[in-house]
């Protein structure tokens, strides 16, 4: 006999043992805060007073927590949560992650614009180093009683470039000093890595960019058995280093061949305006590298057909562009049994894309018995 539904949610956990089960660092203070602010219902008592609470107060607590670690504010949560009978509670919540989008978007530029002072001042090379001790120390001395912020600014960059047109940049040195600690990376993946966040100009993206544990043993392998290179839009196949291509022995193809395509929005509407794209994508040949910098519906076209075996890829790169579809094609491919390069946000491009692909290309020509990624 099925146990009733009053059963199957009866209390049985005290606070200490609902922390317990929800884990992710969970407290009592943060569970009675949440009952304080409705945002958990009041729990039965037990005879002696204690809070018990029900298999359904752990399940709340739990997606409150994987809510609030995604950035959702607690009032926001609590609507979320609410039972909704209509779509009329819908518009004033998005309204409210709108303000809330905009407000982070206000923190994200002046943290950007911070990085960007720490980057000025970190990422100098070895012959503008005695000129940025130089202008620390001028910086001491700055009067900034009677300098506005934009002086102070001015006065500091006009002394730390100073030396800037003496010598080439070395962004080897640069990229040393700004990027994290990489170093359980394999060589080949670092030099990846390093080169795209050159093309782009942004130490950030190294939190972002993903590589499945066997994209390089698996580029390298398609690469030297002289695979075809399939670019989802002629820029990205014209971005190509199509010279070491030659030299590998590798082929290269766009599947949206149109030179009308000029950029994400006409590559995602020449995808959809027929489905002979679709026929094509799943036609080609088995053991292909794919480098998709544009259109997000592209990738998830192909990690259908990856996900109904209708096709294996030796390689995915997949960084299109997009704020909704892209992220979700990235976190489809990422989930696949394929081997991948994608980022784990909108950040993407054709040129990020062709610039992976020509590092692992020419680090295979430069290093062909370089092991570093069986590690």
């Amino acid at each position: 006999m099925s146990s009733s539904p009053s059963s199957q949610t009866a209390p049985k956990f005290t606070i200490k043992a609902l922390t317990q089960a929800v884990g992710q660092g969970v407290t009592p203070r943060m569970v009675r805060h949440y009952h304080q602010i409705g945002l958990l219902p009041q729990p039965a008592r037990s005879e002696g007073n204690y809070r018990l609470y029900s298999e359904a107060d752990v399940q709340r607590r739990q997606r409150i927590m994987a809510l609030k670690q995604q950035g959702f504010q607690l009032a926001h949560i609590q609507q979320m949560l609410a039972p909704a009978t209509d779509t009329t509670q819908v518009e004033p919540l998005v309204t409210q992650l709108q303000q809330q989008y905009q407000a982070l978007l206000q923190q994200l530029v002046r943290l950007r614009q911070t990085a960007t002072a720490l980057e000025g001042l970190l990422g100098r090379d070895f012959a503008c180093q005695s000129l940025q001790a130089e202008a620390l120390a001028q910086l001491r001395l700055l009067d900034v009683e009677t300098q506005s912020a934009q002086t102070l600014a001015a006065d500091l960059w006009q002394h730390l470039d100073g030396a800037v047109t003496d010598h080439p940049e070395d962004f080897q040195a640069a990229l040393r000093r700004l990027l994290p600690d990489l170093s359980e990376r394999p060589e080949i993946e670092l030099d990846v890595l390093s080169q795209m966040i050159l093309a782009c100009g942004d130490v950030g993206l190294s939190a972002f960019v993903r590589f499945s544990p066997d994209a390089i043993k698996a580029a390298r392998q398609a690469l030297t058995q002289g695979c075809t290179v399939v670019g989802d839009v002629p820029a990205v196949v014209a971005s190509l280093d199509q010279p070491r291509l030659v030299h590998l022995g590798c082929r290269w193809q766009a599947l949206l061949d149109d030179v009308h395509i000029d950029g994400v929005v006409t590559a995602e509407q020449s995808f959809w305006q027929t489905n002979k794209h679709q026929q094509q994508l799943e036609a080609l040949a088995e053991g292909n590298i794919w480098v998709v910098g544009y259109a997000p519906s592209v990738l998830m076209a192909l990690c259908e057909a990856i996900a109904s075996q209708k096709l294996q890829p030796a390689l995915v790169i997949g960084l299109p562009i997009g704020f909704s579809h892209a992220p979700a094609a990235k976190r489809w491919l990422m989930q696949l049994a394929v081997p991948y390069i994608t980022t784990e946000c909108a950040l993407g491009g054709g040129l990020l894309a062709a610039v992976a692909l020509n590092r692992l290309s020419a680090s295979l020509i430069e290093k062909p018995d370089c092991h570093c990624y069986l590690g």
